[in-house]
């Protein structure tokens, strides 16, 4: 069986969640607040893995402001349901259902299966009762005139019915047919035949919130109370998964004499979790955890004053010391602690789990977050389903945002601003159609996941700006049209917007293993950046290059690598400039750098002339490149200046 699709009504803050589908993973997304556990709190209710929970209490769960009016909303006969689910049955639950009711006796593959405020499950599905009844008389060997009368029952319940009458005279097939009917229609009626099939099929949920955590410290004594009395936390339930993972109980740990033979069980049991976690837990591989047996000190604070009490610590092994488990990093207690529960839930119930998870890893840092995706993806979704809230970027998968669903408590507000109507929990498939606020973990996400894909290939060449880009694309065309070496395919040229960026990119995408080199002007301005740059090492000396260099003078921008007449006439033909307006040549005794002469002489043109900016010259040649490069002057001494710097960039390779 696997969920489709859900809808959460009548439960707290969701009058009504409307329906919204499910994935292998689904994650929903919110702010706080928003409703996001309370959705999780209805799915787990409908079949969850402690039976006790299996409820909704009118006075507690349904909505405050409607409660007073509930049994004129529910009238007697209508069903006050919290939580409707939709269920596709797979080929070995269709298999097992016509094992006992007979080929086809399911008319469909879809069923529903819903939970409310009084009784117990309410299963939907459609059988065919004729279907049925064939199958019965076939499997019974009924003779033909015999079972012309059974199939006038045209029910199971009336089947029964009829056999009752023919006890009297009844034949070994009638008594084959009544242990049929005694073996797999318990309830006497086909449809509940199907239901307590499939629920025997049907996966248990797991709930695990953010806060739930193993105890660092735990007095056997007073968890074997709590046990007894029924009363344990949520803490102490993941202790005793734990314990029944290693496959002891608290009595008999109370009861140890040997120590050994249990302490070996221990261990064996934190190797395979420990083992477990560090697939996925990159923040640190060197940690141990290590169980300890003692008898409560005096001095210790109750419960652990007296009695057995089992400590759980975790050994640094880069700095030899222990510390209690629950003085560790939250983030790793509750990593720990969840697959603690989860394995031993695995180890009761199978494969057959839907895992709901409230806010997890919301104490891990953003690559452990990472990790827990991962775990989520390699581990978790090749078996069950998965479904968990966040509001968290980090944990938002960029790589299946279809799996994403927003969550969002709407009121409906008048022109004054003020509440009219109050509509509660709602969750959407639709991305778009929520508030910013509830959108920012998926704009996070998407943010970080475009800047971590900005370098696209293995080779990264960061220049300052986009004309270096464009300029680079165009003599390397030039070059190629010459019959000349152009810059390797390999190179990723990104504009970083200033040499004071590099470093800040360097820092950020260092880590994808890059090979990085860079493009840099040089000016008087920029000179003290540059040597900062050089001296923080993020880069080897051969892999900064500065555009002076190539246009043989001190300082220099990839502008003056087109040199002080190529460059001045590309500014007249992108712009248009005529007659006095045109910006004539550089001169040896005008300013270094061609782009003060190009941009003094742009603050001496009339009022209503183009304003000057360095993106339309660059993209003026990159569209008309074969005719500048024959009509522009000192253009074959450009190309030759540009092949020197290409041939050095493609020398990175």
């Amino acid at each position: 069986m696997r969920l489709q699709k859900a809808r959460v009504t009548s439960f707290r803050c969701v009058d009504d969640s409307t329906e919204f589908t499910l994935d292998d993973i689904t994650c929903l997304v919110g702010k706080n607040e928003a409703g996001k556990s309370t959705l999780l709190q209805a799915l787990y209710r409908l079949n969850p893995h402690i039976e006790a929970h299996a409820k909704f209490d009118k006075q507690n769960d349904y909505p405050r402001r409607s409660l007073l009016d509930f049994d004129e909303r529910h009238p007697k006969g209508t069903a006050a349901t919290a939580i409707r689910t939709w269920w596709d049955l797979s080929e070995e639950d269709v298999e097992v259902v016509e094992q006992v009711l007979g080929e086809k006796a399911l008319k469909t593959n879809q069923i529903q299966v819903c939970r409310g405020y009084t009784g117990g499950l309410i299963w939907e599905l459609d059988v065919d009762e004729q279907v049925v009844l064939d199958h019965l008389i076939a499997e019974a060997g009924l003779h033909a005139e015999e079972a012309v009368e059974a199939k006038k029952s045209g029910s199971v319940e009336q089947l029964k019915k009829w056999l009752e009458q023919q006890s009297a005279n009844g034949s070994e097939r009638h008594k084959a047919l009544q242990a049929l009917l005694d073996k797999g229609f318990k309830r006497g009626k086909a449809g509940l035949a199907a239901v307590d099939i499939l629920s025997e099929r049907m996966p248990k949920f797991v709930f695990f919130s953010q806060y739930d955590r193993m105890l660092g410290q735990v007095s056997l004594e007073e968890v074997s109370q709590h046990e007894a009395q029924g009363t344990l936390s949520q803490d102490e339930r993941v202790f005793l998964a734990f314990l029944a993972l290693v496959g002891a109980s608290t009595k008999e740990l109370a009861a140890l004499t040997q120590f050994e033979p249990m302490i070996a069980r221990l261990e064996a049991a934190s190797i395979k979790i420990s083992k477990e976690i560090f697939n996925y837990w990159t923040q640190n591989r060197h940690l141990k955890v290590q169980f300890r047996l003692d008898t409560g000190k005096a001095g210790d604070p109750a419960p652990y004053n007296s009695g057995t009490v089992l400590r759980t610590r975790v050994l640094n092994m880069h700095h030899d010391v222990t510390v209690g488990f629950d003085d560790r990093s939250t983030g790793f207690v509750w990593f720990f602690s969840f697959l603690v529960l989860f394995s031993q839930v695995r180890k009761t119930h199978g494969d057959r789990l839907v895992i709901l998870l409230d806010e997890p890893g919301l104490s891990l840092h953003a690559k452990a977050q990472t990790d827990l995706l991962r775990y989520f993806e390699e581990k978790l979704k090749p078996k069950y389903q998965v479904v968990y809230s966040t509001h968290s970027p980090f944990m938002v998968p960029t790589d299946n945002l279809m799996c994403t669903r927003t969550v969002e408590d709407i009121v409906k507000r008048g022109p004054d601003g003020q509440v009219t109507e109050v509509l509660g929990t709602k969750v959407s498939g639709d991305a778009l159609s929520t508030d910013r606020d509830t959108l920012f973990p998926l704009q996070g996400a998407l943010g970080y996941e475009i800047t971590q894909s900005l370098f696209v290939g293995k080779h990264t060449l960061l220049v300052e700006g986009p004309s270096d880009l464009l300029y680079l694309k165009a003599f390397s065309e030039e070059l190629r049209a010459r019959g000349k070496t152009p810059l390797d395919a390999r190179w990723v040229i990104c504009p970083t917007g200033g040499v004071d960026k590099v470093a800040a990119f360097m820092a950020l995408f260092g880590g994808n293993r890059l090979n990085v080199a860079v493009l840099v002007d040089l000016a008087t301005g920029q000179k003290k950046k540059v040597d900062e740059f050089r001296r923080m090492r993020l880069l080897s000396e051969n892999r900064i290059l500065t555009a002076n260099t190539y246009a043989g003078q001190a300082e220099g921008d990839s502008e003056d690598i087109l040199g002080k007449q190529m460059y001045p006439a590309l500014v007249n033909a992108a712009y248009g400039l005529q007659g006095a307006q045109q910006v004539s040549a550089g001169a040896s005794s005008g300013p270094l750098r061609i782009l003060e002469h190009v941009e003094g002489h742009f603050r001496t043109l009339p009022a209503g002339s183009p304003e000057f900016d360095h993106f339309t010259p660059s993209d003026h040649l990159v569209q008309n490149r074969a005719k500048l490069f024959s009509a522009l002057p000192d253009a074959s001494a450009a190309v030759d200046r540009f092949e020197r710097l290409i041939k050095d960039i493609n020398a990175l390779l």
